[in-house]
């Protein structure tokens, strides 16, 4: 498929994903949250923590959408992401219990700007702004920010989409046809973004370096 038949694709596909996805959810207390999250915690909340085998950061979680969080915790669960240690969380928890955890990790989430795409953004960006926005800012609350987001991670997920490990069928269906020199630069690309990131940062506590 040429670049503009993708883009074309990306475009179509994330106008009916925007018609069949809901408002914010609602149902998540994030005061029960706080004390559900403290396994969550112990890896999260480490700067630069890292996945031991194989080795890749733990994804920053400080900025994304309570609604993205619910949805990426759910997928661990069902095995559409496959990590032994996430399903093995996932899959204790009810769907109260995820809805609770991600409304308290979910806090302050990063906004969109009006930022144009950089001039200095990968061909294979061209795709991911349908979703991910012109700054690296999911353009709904189910859609994750890859701004800001480590490297290593983003790095590690595109690829798992390429391998099976990630179900999602959109995901995999864009990055089928991305080379490893793509999929890094795609990962260093989103990686050195930090629209509204500090600020976020600075007020996430339950997300300081232990």
């Amino acid at each position: 498929m040429s670049l503009a038949s993708r883009i074309t694709t990306a475009f179509a596909l994330a106008a009916v994903i925007a018609g069949t996805v809901g408002v914010a959810r609602a149902d998540g207390d994030a005061e029960r949250g706080k004390h559900l999250a403290y396994t969550c915690l112990g890896c999260h909340a480490i700067e630069n923590y890292k996945n031991v085998y194989p080795t890749y950061p733990v994804p920053k979680l400080r900025g994304q959408h309570a609604e993205y969080l619910e949805a990426a915790l759910r997928g661990y669960q069902s095995g559409e992401r496959s990590h032994a240690t996430m399903h093995a969380h996932a899959a204790s928890l009810s769907d109260q219990e995820i809805a609770d955890i991600a409304a308290y990790l979910g806090g302050d989430a990063i906004q969109p700007t009006d930022k144009p795409v950089a001039p200095n953004a990968p061909a294979a960006a061209a795709v991911c702004v349908a979703c991910h926005g012109n700054d690296g800012v999911g353009v709904l609350p189910a859609y994750p920010t890859l701004t800001g987001q480590h490297a290593g991670y983003l790095e590690r997920a595109l690829a798992e989409y390429q391998s099976g490990a990630r179900k999602n069928p959109i995901m995999v269906g864009f990055v089928s046809t991305l080379s490893a020199e793509d999929i890094k630069a795609l990962a260093e690309y989103y990686g050195k973004m930090k629209p509204g990131l500090e600020t976020v940062e600075l007020r996430h506590s339950r997300f300081s370096s232990r």
